[in-house]
């Protein structure tokens, strides 16, 4: 006879690592940094929230859901958004503390509050407002932002 006893299987299974202590925090740092990168790139490469979303065929508010770290990103959905923008997926980790690069890489695009406001509703709002008006108030309205600044 056995000296063990019976231990419900629940008890002695390891805990999921997102369970586990120190694991929980959310949304996670890294899918806050890669989805910053998506935005950077984006951005950088001239490319709408809307059509971004289109060409790898998820909506707006789930790519911006994505770029604010919200949800995070499957293994596939970054190459598909990679492949559009044009970039290694690897890019959109480059920078990301405990992500060595290694020689000949690009350096990480600087992340920064500036961007993070061009990807919020209220950043978008007002650059397309901006965009509407006629060019020479364009320039009134940036030489006044200049000047209260």
């Amino acid at each position: 006879m056995s000296n063990f006893r019976k231990v419900p299987r629940t008890e002695w299974q390891p805990r999921p690592l997102h369970l586990q202590a120190g694991a929980g925090e959310w949304p996670h740092a890294a899918d806050l940094y890669v989805g910053r990168q998506v935005t950077a790139v984006r951005l950088q490469s001239d490319v709408t929230q809307a059509e971004l979303a289109r060409a790898v065929g998820v909506s707006p508010q789930q790519l911006q859901k994505y770029e604010n770290g919200k949800n995070r990103i499957s293994a596939s959905m970054l190459f598909e958004i990679a492949t559009f923008l044009g970039v290694p997926v690897g890019r959109f980790f480059q920078g990301l503390p405990g992500n060595a690069t290694q020689k000949g890489e690009l350096a990480a695009l600087p992340v920064d509050e500036r961007i993070t406001f061009l990807a919020s509703s209220e950043g978008r709002r007002l650059i397309e407002g901006v965009m509407r008006l006629h060019p020479r108030t364009r320039r009134r309205v940036s030489a006044l932002i200049a000047a209260l600044g």
